[in-house]
This record gives C-alpha cells, structure tokens and sequence, in this order.
C-alpha cells in the first residue's frame, strides 16, 4: 500500500503542518482526527490496516491531515473569539493548503470529508461552511455544538464555527444549492452523551432539504471498534 509523509510550513496557520496519505487513487477521503489528534492516529489505531483493501484496490484515497486543537477549542489560555479564529485559519489551512495538494488527485471532485468525535464535529463543519468543494461528509460519534468549547459563546467568530447556530437561519439559495448536492452520513450510539447533538444536526440539514441520514447504533459506540464496523456500512 502506498504512504506518504508531507510536511510544509502553512502559511494560514504560520507553522508546519504534517499529513499522511495512503493509496494513490479512488475516492479521495479527507481524515480528521479525534480531539488533539495527530495526523498518524488513524494509522496508529488500525483504521489504515482496517480499509487496507479497499485502499490497495483504488477504491479509497486517504489524505490523514492534523489537527490544531490544543490551539483552538482547547486552548482555554484565550478568549472564545479568539479560539474560533484560530479553528477558522485551521479551515483555511485546509481549503487553500491541502485541498490544492489534493486536487492533483484522480477522482478529486468526489471528495469525502470523514471524522470520529471531533473529527466529525470538523468534517460537518468543513462541509456546511465550504459547501460544494464536498460531495459527501461522514461524521462518527459527533458532537456538533462549537458553544461547549467556547465558554458558550455563540456571536462573532463562535456564531459562525458553529454549525447547530449557523445552519437553523441559512436562506441563501446560492448556498444552500452547492450544500444540498452534498450527502451528509452521520452515525453515533444510542447511548452516546452527544446523540442529541446527532439528531439536532441531521434535522436541521433535512429541513434544509440536504440529503441528511442518522444511523444509530445500539450502545455507547464511541471508540474505534465501532467507528470500524460504521466505515464498513457507511463509507
């Protein structure tokens, strides 16, 4: 199986930046890791191993990015305002940095967005804010709610990281049209503390006429032998 390590210094997020991709064609998968993540942990907790075949058959295209976290959500050192900053120049990382490296790829315009946990909370965020560059988001064991990270702030920057606060007032057709021709998978535990959150975000897309599905599994589902089993049936 093809890998590969990148590296270069991000020029939105002023510091280098690491990823790893794995295959070399088929459908390009944008991997977002868990809360604080690196871009090695889905190797590392066998989620690589696990797709191993459908990558080595030209079916998926990883590009494993990593995560600025403990700078943005996490970094409680400083205000909400300019945590959500700090998430929204890590967007632009994405968009102008690595969506470019990856639009060189076969298949680039069918671009899946994935995520467990955080990374979940990252690949609707991705695809609600940047609709149409997507053609389809998966989000495992979310939580979809920005405010929890930021003090609850919901105003400024922290309205607009904040797809449970954004997504109920959007009207623009010119942005609701790119976001309704994306699928938007997500999947969760019946018993997960954020199911809610879960339910809450895939009515909002549905009464926003995206193609929305929530796949409940039973039990807690929040750990990597689950979000296996949901890659298999959702992916």
């Amino acid at each position: 199986m093809n890998r590969e390590y990148r590296t270069w210094w991000s020029p939105a997020l002023e510091r280098e930046m690491e990823l790893l991709v794995f295959g070399s064609s088929g459908v390009p998968v944008l991997v977002f890791p868990t809360s604080m993540g690196r871009f090695y942990q889905w190797e590392d907790f066998g989620m690589v191993a696990h797709l191993e075949r459908r990558i080595e058959e030209g079916l998926l295209h990883l590009w494993c990015v990593d995560s600025v976290d403990a700078e943005s959500f996490y970094d409680r050192g400083k205000g909400p305002q300019e945590r959500a900053r700090r998430h929204l120049a890590y967007e632009r990382y994405i968009v102008d940095e690595v969506l470019p490296a990856l639009g060189a790829a076969k298949g680039a315009d069918h671009l899946t967005a994935l995520g467990a946990s955080l990374g979940a909370f990252h690949a609707l965020a991705f695809v609600t804010r940047r609709p149409g560059i997507a053609r389809k988001a998966v989000g495992l064991s979310g939580a979809y709610d920005a405010a929890r990270w930021l003090d609850g702030c919901a105003e400024g920057d922290a309205y607009f990281v904040n797809p449970l606060a954004f997504l109920p007032g959007l009207t623009d057709e010119r942005y609701l049209a790119p976001l309704r021709a994306t699928e938007v998978v997500i999947a969760t535990g019946r018993d997960d503390p954020n199911v809610e959150e879960s339910r809450r975000i895939a009515g909002l897309l549905r009464g926003k006429s995206v193609p929305a599905t929530l796949h409940l599994w039973d039990g807690w589902a929040h750990d990597w032998p689950y979000w296996k089993e949901m890659v298999d049936a959702l992916l």
